[in-house]
């Protein structure tokens, strides 16, 4: 019993259980104003001058505003652990650069804005982990590129989505057809070109989409446009209208836009850039009559061809019309020809065999094909046998002509037996179109006279080597039947075709018809074994001149080594030192003693005067000088 009062007296100095603190918050950024007394925390730093986002950041914010600042790059710890952000502001900065992952933590934000600021793409991981996403806004970047999977977390809740006033020349389609809750599609102010067939189709709950100002030129019908009335004025639309923007573009006013002029609109500025007929008009107000199309029409293609086994062909195919017409090609199977590892089909109409093989051989069509009809054209390709193997260059010249070999020639029984058989192996050419003389850079071309066609205009000439697929045009008078043409390439073949341009009487337009076509080889250009070349020339000359030069300067050298040696050793022009002197001459008036004078190199004229006696001595060291 005595030990209960003991622990009755313990019990009032143990310790109370405090209840749990809150967090202490984290300082205000500098020149930052932060509201932390009442939920939601918000911290506004807008105008403050930051080079960065600032460290000391409240983590428990929602709401964070750092526009109109300096920051050029958002890093991944900047905004790390801000689960409960709800709203982010970073426009008008000089951001260049987001780091992938710097707004993974942010899986609560609702609205992000980073316009007007340096972006130039966006990649896959930089938008990274925005799943509940709604407003999205990027205008006034410098955006040329936008990756596929940018947008894949934030493609199911993104409400708002604003790329306006960028260098976007393409967008990923695939990827914005899955933004099925968006309302709000801003592309306009880009330098986008087309817009592929059915692009919003999925877009449901698309109620405004601007493209204005980009380079479209048509506007593909949607079904989502079909289903909808379209209407100018967003104010007053009603709910489920949409509205749609297009004006500043080039439009080009044909067929494929009568879909868009059948909708209803109230008040809009769009207008036509072309064609010429409709350049300048209110898009709204051309008729629907006026929208119309040409139906293509093949204007060239290959003429028939034979090419050896093994060896590539290409056939060539132009067609013009409104619009532009695609030009597809059809094997003589029936297949429809592509790209794959033995073919290659072109945009300009051009489909490239790489290799031949003897089971190509027929006639391939080609179908030129546009909203208004569809053209066709047959080719005739003959696949011959391999071609025998060569033997190696050699090495003799060639024999020399007469003359110049761009001058006009007769063909030879040579290039008449080579035209034989080339005309054996392929098929036979018309005969309404003859290249009489050929040289290596010239052919004339004669056709018989067309007169018969009334209202006949000109020729047309065509013509292009089997070299290049540049189609060469020539135009001449109506009362010619032949044509010196001077522009060609020595040993090449070109494919040629006269043509009658006309005017129809029935419709009074201007129409073309065939006369006829050839197929001819331009010489090869030869020239004499014994011609040097023009390089060749010219550097003879030079060495011939160094030569002279260098002889010239040792014969000078020479000379000087001559007269130095002839003036002992000294250069010339200076006087030779005296010699040392061997003896002394002393002056006396008396008789001549022992003298030794050297006779004089020269001896003056005599002259009048009084005669010196000199007695000469050798001078020696016993010989001093003595007084008067």
């Amino acid at each position: 019993m005595a030990v209960l009062p003991l622990l009755l007296c313990l019990l009032p100095l143990a310790p109370a259980s405090s209840p749990p603190q809150p967090a202490t918050p984290s300082p205000c950024p500098r020149r930052c104003r932060c509201q932390t007394q009442s939920l939601p925390l918000s911290v506004l730093c807008p105008g403050a001058g930051l080079l960065f986002v600032p460290p000391s950041l409240d983590r428990r914010a929602a709401e964070l505003r750092l526009a109109d600042n300096f920051i050029a790059t958002v890093r991944r710890r900047d905004l790390a652990n801000m689960t409960g952000l709800l709203h982010l502001s970073l426009s008008r900065n000089t951001i260049r650069h987001v780091a992938a992952g710097a707004f993974a933590d942010l899986r609560a934000l609702r609205a992000l804005h980073l316009d007007g600021n340096r972006l130039t793409s966006l990649g896959e991981g930089q938008l990274r982990g925005l799943v509940n996403l709604r407003h999205l806004i990027l205008s006034n970047n410098q955006l040329a590129a936008l990756a596929a999977g940018a947008l894949d977390d934030c493609a199911e809740t993104l409400e708002d989505l604003d790329l306006s006033y960028n260098n976007l020349e393409q967008l990923p389609w695939e990827a914005l057809g899955r933004l099925g809750n968006v309302n709000t599609l801003g592309l306009d102010h880009n330098l986008l070109a087309s817009v592929p067939a059915g692009a919003f189709s999925r877009l449901h709950k698309l109620a405004r989409l601007d493209m204005t100002s980009n380079r479209l030129t048509t506007i593909p019908p949607d079904p989502l446009f079909s289903r909808l009335p379209l209407l100018a004025r967003p104010r007053g639309s009603p709910a489920s209208a949409l509205v749609l923007a297009f004006g500043g573009n080039p439009l080009h006013c044909n067929c494929e836009l009568v879909w868009l002029r059948r909708l209803a609109r109230e008040d809009d500025l769009e207008a036509c850039a072309s064609p010429p007929a409709l350049g300048g008009r209110y898009f709204w107000a051309v008729g629907e009559e006026e929208f119309v199309c040409e139906p293509p029409v093949v204007t060239h293609r290959s003429p028939p061809l034979a090419v050896p086994a093994g060896r590539p062909a290409a056939l060539r195919c132009r067609a013009v019309g409104d619009p532009e017409p695609r030009v597809r090609w059809v094997s003589p199977q029936g297949r429809l020809l592509g790209n794959s590892s033995r073919a290659r089909a072109f945009p300009n109409g051009t489909l490239e065999l790489l290799v031949t093989e003897p089971g190509d051989g027929g006639i391939f069509t080609c179908i030129a094909a546009n909203a208004a009809g569809e053209a066709t054209a047959a080719v005739e390709l003959t696949v011959g046998p391999p071609p025998p193997p060569q033997l190696a260059n050699s090495t003799s010249c060639d024999p020399p002509r007469d003359g110049d070999p761009d001058a006009l020639t007769p063909p030879s029984a040579a290039s008449v037996s080579a035209s034989s058989k080339a005309a054996d192996a392929g098929p036979p050419t018309d005969r309404g179109v003859q290249v009489t003389e050929h040289g290596a850079t010239a052919a004339l071309v004669q056709w018989p006279d067309q007169r018969p066609i009334p209202g006949i205009r000109m020729y047309q000439i065509q013509y292009n080597s089997s070299a290049d697929d540049i189609l060469a045009y020539r135009m001449i008078p109506a009362d010619s039947s032949s044509f010196l043409l001077t522009d060609l390439a020595s040993g090449r073949t070109y494919d040629l075709c006269v043509l009658a341009v006309y005017e129809d009487g029935a419709t009074g337009l201007t129409a073309t018809r065939p006369v006829g076509c050839h197929r001819f080889s331009t010489e090869p250009a030869l020239r004499p074994c014994g011609a040097p070349h023009a390089p060749f020339l010219g550097g003879t000359m030079i060495i011939a001149l160094g030569g002279v030069i260098v002889a010239s300067v040792l014969v000078f050298i020479f000379v000087l080594l001559m007269r130095y040696k002839v003036h002992g050793g000294q250069p010339p022009g200076k006087a030779k030192a005296p010699a040392p002197v061997s003896s002394v001459c002393s002056q006396t008036n008396g008789a001549l003693g022992p003298t030794l004078a050297p006779p004089a190199p020269e001896l003056a004229a005599p002259r009048a005067h009084t005669v010196v006696q000199l007695d000469c001595e050798p001078w020696g060291p016993s010989h001093e000088p003595t007084g008067p």
